[in-house]
């Protein structure tokens, strides 16, 4: 998972200079008292010193993570509670996620040390909600020792071959023994595994109003949560990407190298926004699979528990205020709108006939 190595932070060091001085006597006086030494302190660690440019990118670190918190936390029920119809992309997970301060380059290195306390050891960044992990206790900000009594890396590479680590012994338990460090106390905890859609959920640091899926991944940009009116709309978003992934639309457009690029950019701290002129190398998705992913969206969104009422008002929406026109917006590359209303509208009929009769929600 890891893109970056980041650089060692530059410690402040404060010189003392200490002056001794000594007067020469012929004797002690008569009635002196001996001098007692006093104890002396353990000198204080210097003070991290936090430049205007440092607060700032550890500001925007903490935004980041909130948003991804939010997009996590969305994602939940839909990855967990359709696990039957994601197929082949079904997996059994841990249900977090972990980084450490190696993840974020340059300046935003020494940032991750002052907005999250991170340092060499994985720190968990997210858990998702209902799963294993979250029904053990795992929490955001616990530090990963160990599994299964396998010491977990650290240091630069720690996020890219810690799968090395847990896929194995996810694919093989019901549980994962898993110790962890947590107000500077080490913590053993049982962790089950969760079956689950296993699309990765990823923010994108753009403005640009838009989502992506590239087969494994599902993307919503920054600015596509900024339109977004509340966690339902963005649900949308999210099982409509989750759609297209299971549906294989990704790969069978040859799509899958260029939005997976576009994705891999937009996960920066500092994405290349040049990538985004234009369409970014994106061919509009053909109406008729674009139907075919709101048709199951809906499904999705159903048995996840999210109103499907605003679906429709939310796509018009959205394709009134940034149409086709809009280069490198979502409408731009899924613009066979009235296709997919009249898919969304079928599928609600379908879904609500089937919860009236008390029958499985399946398309």
């Amino acid at each position: 998972m890891a893109r970056f190595t980041g650089l060692l932070p530059a410690v402040p060091v404060i010189c003392l200079a200490l002056m001794l001085s000594a007067c020469e006597t012929t004797g002690p006086a008569p009635d002196a008292t001996p001098t007692v030494p006093m104890p002396q302190q353990p000198a204080e660690p210097p003070a991290r010193v936090v430049t205007p440019r440092m607060a700032a990118a550890a500001e925007a670190l903490t935004r980041m993570a909130s948003l991804q918190e939010r997009l996590y936390r969305i994602a939940a029920p839909l990855l967990i509670n359709n696990a039957d119809l994601c197929k082949s992309s079904t997996r059994n997970l841990l249900g977090f996620t972990a980084r450490n301060r190696y993840w974020y380059p340059g300046e935003y290195n020494e940032a991750a040390q002052i907005a999250f306390d991170m340092g060499e050891r994985l720190q968990v960044t997210g858990v998702l909600a209902g799963s294993g992990a979250a029904r053990a206790g795992l929490r955001r900000g616990d530090n990963l020792i160990s599994a299964s009594g396998k010491a977990l890396p650290v240091g630069p590479s720690a996020s890219s071959t810690v799968g090395s680590v847990f896929g194995p012994l996810v694919a093989k338990q019901a549980s994962l023994a898993l110790q962890i460090e947590r107000d500077d106390k080490t913590r053993e905890l049982t962790v089950p595994v969760t079956r689950a859609c296993g699309f990765v959920i990823e923010l994108g640091n753009a403005d640009n109003i838009n989502s992506y899926a590239d087969g494994s991944r599902v993307m919503v940009t920054r600015g596509m949560l900024q339109f977004a009116r509340n966690d339902d709309e963005v649900a949308y978003l999210l099982a409509k990407g989750m759609a297209h992934n299971i549906l294989g639309h990704a790969t069978s457009q040859r799509h899958v190298g260029t939005i997976g690029s576009i994705i891999d950019n937009l996960t920066n701290v500092r994405p290349d926004t040049s990538m985004l002129i234009g369409s970014g190398g994106i061919k509009a998705m053909p109406p008729e699979l674009d139907a075919a992913a709101d048709h199951l969206s809906m499904y999705l969104l159903a048995r996840a528990g999210v109103s499907i009422d605003g679906a429709a008002p939310f796509w018009k929406r959205l394709a009134a205020t940034y149409p086709a026109t809009v280069l490198n917006g979502y409408v731009a590359n899924h613009p066979g709108t009235s296709a997919r209303l009249a898919a969304i509208d079928k599928a609600t009929a379908d879904i609500k006939a089937k919860q009236a009769a008390k029958k499985t929600i399946a398309p």
